[in-house]
């Protein structure tokens, strides 16, 4: 039975044994802000580990679903059977007040999201929202988790002073730090229980210290503790930086594949054969909320131009307008106008398998090519009708219809049984080197091989 004791983690002199029977006995309640994507299956995680869990949605029916059993995100294997089993027997539940759920935390973890405004400035609204509620709350010895991933120094100059202003206390009476999420749709459960390290990060030695202390118990890896809360923000917007700039550069060596007149994606696969090597894989683009947005959440944050980083974000952007301009080529040589075509756009969501269509570059190549007078059919087994950008073909009724061309965008599993012996000749452009044994009167050009 859980003690009736309620403890906190920060500057507390008790020994480190003692705060951990607290934190996974209960007697440090927990509150997530953020039941999304990634907010749920962290929830549930804590609340596996400690037992007494609060998660804060502002979306009455997340917190009318979540209460009920059920779960409203989808495509998480192992989700649904734990949100049913900690709801149960109590260990989570969910409100849609966040100042409700701080007055009795100890322990605040914030994952909401940062997107960003249309002159792409990070929008912060979301998570300085949770930090002016949890502050009305937020009692001596008081940790603030930030997981959402932020501009650097966001902690030091946003959550720190704001919780301080607000809730009368002083710096040194709460600990903040960031501990940023490092999961990926379609396995959160296992990420967030330790596929990879965790970092931790705080605005002061001690709350690194018991940030660090609470994620060792959460997750089964490595807990790395860094300077500070800024270095920490930096880890997670730098992985992404990376991967951005890496894909930007196997997207131009893929762009000037015919100049060249080579199978780049074959070259590439050898030059990584080399152990300093590490060349990603070209495609149609680069979509979801993470890689598109990270970078210019360190644009805002510095005075330098950092073009390197910002021609990447070119490249990568420009990856659906060459989809498009080779889809025309194709008809072109064909006869056949795009404002005469039908063209099948397949994959709306940004990742195989997973129902989001943020930053796809789907969205892009479909405007590009309906602002060329195409007739565009646009194909996504993983999505419905409200989840989606634009009216949906089913792949049923794709194939008892007329097309010109395809273009694959996102390699979704279904697409794999498409009957592509049952329509007349096509140009098909193939995004992510994924259409195999089309019929040779099918002219086929794959991102990085060129003609096949």
């Amino acid at each position: 039975m859980r003690s009736s004791e309620v403890v906190g983690l920060y500057g507390t002199d008790a020994p480190a044994d003692r705060q951990r029977r607290a934190l996974t006995s209960g007697r440090v309640p927990v509150a997530v802000y953020g039941l999304g994507k990634m907010g749920l299956p962290l929830a549930a995680v804590y609340a596996e580990l400690t037992g007494n869990v609060t998660g804060v949605d502002i979306d009455e029916q997340v917190v009318e679903t979540v209460n009920a059993g059920g779960t409203h995100v989808t495509g998480e294997p192992g989700l649904a059977d734990l949100v049913s089993v900690v709801t149960a027997d109590g260990s989570l539940q969910a409100v849609n007040d966040p100042s409700e759920a701080a007055e009795a935390a100890r322990l605040h973890v914030a994952i909401v999201p940062t997107t960003l405004t249309e002159e792409r400035r990070p929008d912060l609204a979301a998570l300085e929202a949770v930090v002016e509620s949890v502050a009305h709350g937020l009692s001596p010895g008081d940790l603030f988790v930030v997981e959402s991933t932020v501009p650097p120094g966001t902690c030091r100059d946003l959550v720190e002073p704001t919780l301080a202003a607000a809730s009368g206390l002083d710096p040194d009476e709460f600990g903040v730090a960031f501990c940023p999420e490092r999961t990926a749709s379609g396995r959160a459960l296992r990420d967030i229980r330790g596929s990879y390290p965790k970092v931790v990060g705080g605005v002061d030695e001690e709350s690194t210290r018991a940030a660090a202390l609470v994620y060792d118990e959460l997750v089964d890896n490595e807990v790395i503790r860094v300077s500070d809360t800024t270095t920490a923000e930096c880890v997670k917007v730098f992985e992404g930086l990376y991967r951005d700039v890496n894909i930007a550069l196997a997207n131009e060596l893929a762009l000037v594949r015919d100049d060249l007149d080579v199978d780049v994606v074959e070259a590439i696969s050898v030059a990584n054969t080399q152990p300093y090597c590490d060349i990603h894989t070209p495609g149609a683009g680069v979509g979801g909320h993470c890689i598109p947005y990270y970078p210019y959440f360190v644009f805002d944050r510095v005075s330098g131009e950092m073009p390197l980083s910002r021609a990447a974000r070119d490249v990568n952007d420009s990856m659906p307008r060459f989809l498009a301009e080779t889809v025309v080529d194709g008809l072109q040589a064909r006869g056949t106008a795009i404002e005469d075509a039908t063209v099948a756009v397949l994959g709306l969501a940004y990742r195989p398998g997973v129902a989001e269509t943020r930053a796809s570059p789907a969205i892009p190549l479909v405007e590009d090519l309906s602002s060329r007078g195409a007739r565009i059919l646009v194909v996504d087994p993983v999505l419905d009708g409200a989840s989606a950008d634009y009216p949906l073909t089913p792949i049923e009724e794709l194939e008892r219809t007329d097309l010109d061309a395809a273009v694959l965008v996102t390699n979704h599993p279904e697409f794999g049984d498409l009957d592509w012996e049952s329509y007349d000749s096509l140009v098909c452009v193939d995004g992510r080197d994924a259409l195999v044994d089309l019929p040779d009167r099918h002219d086929c050009y794959v991102v990085g091989r060129g003609p096949n």
